[in-house]
């Protein structure tokens, strides 16, 4: 099985993956738009472009943004557009362990991603054959249209998939709160459309004696169902996250039908089978990997001897019963949490610690409230009758934002904590693993490698320093872990956010040339740091101006690190490293230790594949 795994990733990188460019390039294109996605809140659209690479002339996919006021409103997919436009290669992971653009964008298939830095020329109008697409843009803009703001952004999320009108301010609370799963359509969106539309067939047709005798009413309602469910997936975009769940939901429907037990381990082999045979490179994504332990969890947690006990059928009042239930959710919301966190922490080095309590309160709220009111305005809409329930769904929706806002703002909120490595992630995995497949005490056993991952992130302590691959962005992590000191103080928020989460720093960062003890002239910044008792010298570049060869060599001498986004001259030889362009070419970002003297790069986990292609000494 391990090798036909590996074989049907080989496979899969074969058939879609497209070479990146090799460089930077600016200038006019002529191309058709694949795909439009509009990000009203970034204000901004972004493109899906088949064109072709300069020079070469090779076809190629690339990916832009464009801000508002160039006047593309007009621009539809199958549009052929003649733009300027400055395209980049797609960046590989800033820093060690961090999110590898460059492997998603080949397994998209994109060569390039850019900007729009120019006029639009429309050479020739599209929309045909992307009936799907337009269905999802008008339902979009109409949703939007119904409600504004963050009313607007999070129900057109629901409705069509479209979560580009959702303020930052928005998404980073509901992140924080544990509840950014509530804005990707994923299982819990999709199992509520199929489980509507099942039990309102359902309940419909045994209201007929004659059908209710003659057919059997729960296939019926499973079929109807499915079809609810294909459906949505495909109105809302059907992305991998959205498909995996109604394959999975497929699945236990069949199951229903067939009168077998609903969630099982072979029903969840079943649908992890087929989504990585189709998706195989989403077993290293966050999305798969939380769908799936979430739903282990559940299974695992529901043949609990425990938990069958206390779930099994009594003589009780409606009250007892509902309080029972009402526990059974919030552990089952806690439990989901715990499995969850470490992923958290390896893929965005932050959780939520209040998830639980959030979830118990947001997913009844947005099942039962905010997507029956959506439905039923869309619905009647079509009278012209919409707008009281559009009203009611506002109202909900601001009632699940203001939660989100509430917990997101409690103290402790939020735990950061620097990269955890692979190693302390495979601890959980198995832990977990073990404890979700197997059955009776032995499974306690999983607790064993858990406990170590917990001690393994007790334990965990940032990089001293990190280096971004081209050299342009050093992090110093001082005062024992609670600051983050730069070389420069970037203005793009992407950086900014990397440097906070690979150190787990909060708050803002400080400057270089203004922290004590660091000497900063036009061109290079001198500063000491401590650790375990040593002294570390180290000699960074700010400036791009030559520099005379004897003064650079004499202050190498003097360093035992240089960090630089230039190439320096042989003559510069720190004490220990040293870090120019010529080297970060070959190794990408760095992340140092100076406790224990190492260097961990980002070249050392691409391995040989077509998005990482270093450059050679």
């Amino acid at each position: 099985m391990f090798f036909a795994g590996c074989l049907t990733v080989w496979t899969k990188s074969a058939l879609v993956g497209h070479e990146a460019i090799d460089r930077p390039v600016s200038g006019v294109f002529l191309g058709k738009v694949l795909g439009v996605d509009e990000q009203p809140a970034e204000r901004r659209v972004r493109w899906l472009v088949a064109t072709r690479e300069p020079g070469s002339g090779r076809p190629i996919k690339v990916r832009l943004n464009v801000a508002d006021g160039l006047g593309v409103e007009s621009v539809s997919p199958g549009a052929v557009i003649r733009f300027e436009a400055r395209l980049m290669p797609p960046a590989p992971p800033m820093f060690p362990g961090g999110y590898n653009f460059a492997r998603a964008a080949w397994f998209s298939g994109l060569s390039a991603s850019g900007k729009v830095s120019g006029k639009v020329e429309i050479v020739t109008s599209g929309g045909e054959g992307e009936t799907l697409e337009a269905a999802r843009s008008v339902l979009s803009q109409h949703v939007r249209e119904r409600l504004s703001g963050s009313q607007g952004g999070i129900a057109a999320a629901l409705a069509s998939g479209d979560r580009g009108g959702i303020v930052e301010e928005d998404a980073q609370a509901m992140r924080d709160a544990g509840l950014a799963h509530l804005l990707a359509i994923s299982g819990l969106h999709v199992s509520a459309v199929i489980g509507a539309a099942y039990f309102l067939v359902l309940r419909l047709l045994a209201l007929s004696p004659a059908l209710a005798l003659r057919f059997r009413l729960p296939v019926v309602a499973a079929l109807c169902g499915a079809l609810a469910g294909i459906a949505y997936t495909l109105l809302t975009g059907s992305q991998v996250p959205t498909v995996r769940s109604c394959i999975g939901a497929m699945l236990v429907l069949i199951a229903l039908a067939l009168g077998r037990e609903a969630l099982s381990l072979r029903l969840l082999a079943v649908a992890g089978f087929a989504v990585l045979l189709l998706w195989p490179e989403s077993l290293t994504g966050p999305s798969f990997q939380m769908s799936f332990a979430a739903v282990l969890a559940i299974v695992a947690l529901a043949t609990c001897g425990p938990v069958r006990r206390f779930l099994a059928p009594r003589e009780e009042s409606w009250l007892s019963r509902l309080m029972r239930q009402t526990v059974m959710l919030f552990v089952t919301g806690f439990v989901i949490e715990i499995v969850l966190m470490p992923i958290g922490f390896y893929h965005f080095h932050r959780a939520g610690a209040y998830g639980a309590l959030a979830n118990v309160l947001a997913i009844p709220l947005t099942t039962f409230a905010v997507m029956p009111c959506i439905a039923l305005a869309l619905l009647f809409d079509l009278v012209g009758l919409g707008g009281p329930f559009w009203w009611l769904a506002g109202q909900f929706i601001d009632l699940l934002l203001g939660l989100a806002h509430k917990i997101s703002a409690l103290p402790g909120a939020v735990s950061v904590l620097p990269a955890m490595g692979t190693g302390g992630f495979l601890l959980f995995v198995s832990g977990g693993l073990w404890l979700g497949l197997w059955s009776g005490r032995v499974r306690l056993l999983g607790l064993v490698p858990a406990c170590l991952g917990i001690v393994w992130l007790i334990l965990l302590e940032p990089p001293d320093i990190l280096v971004t691959g081209d050299g342009r962005h050093v992090g110093l992590v001082v005062d024992n872990g609670e600051r983050l000191v730069t070389l420069r103080d970037t203005g793009s928020d992407y950086v900014r956010d990397n440097l906070r989460e690979f150190a787990g720093v909060e708050g803002e960062l400080t400057p270089l040339a203004s922290w004590p003890g660091a000497r900063c002239n036009r061109e290079f910044c001198s500063v000491r740091i401590g650790r375990q008792g040593r002294s570390w010298d180290l000699l960074i570049a700010r400036g791009r101006d030559q520099v005379p060869e004897r003064a650079l060599a004499a202050a190498c001498d003097k360093a035992d690190i240089v960090i630089a986004d230039r190439w320096l001259p042989r003559s510069c030889s720190p004490r220990w490293l040293k870090a120019d362009r010529n080297m970060l070419q070959r190794t990408g970002g760095l992340a140092i230790r100076l406790r224990q003297k190492s260097v961990e790069t980002v070249a050392e986990g691409q391995g040989h594949h077509g998005w990482w292609t270093p450059r050679a000494p």
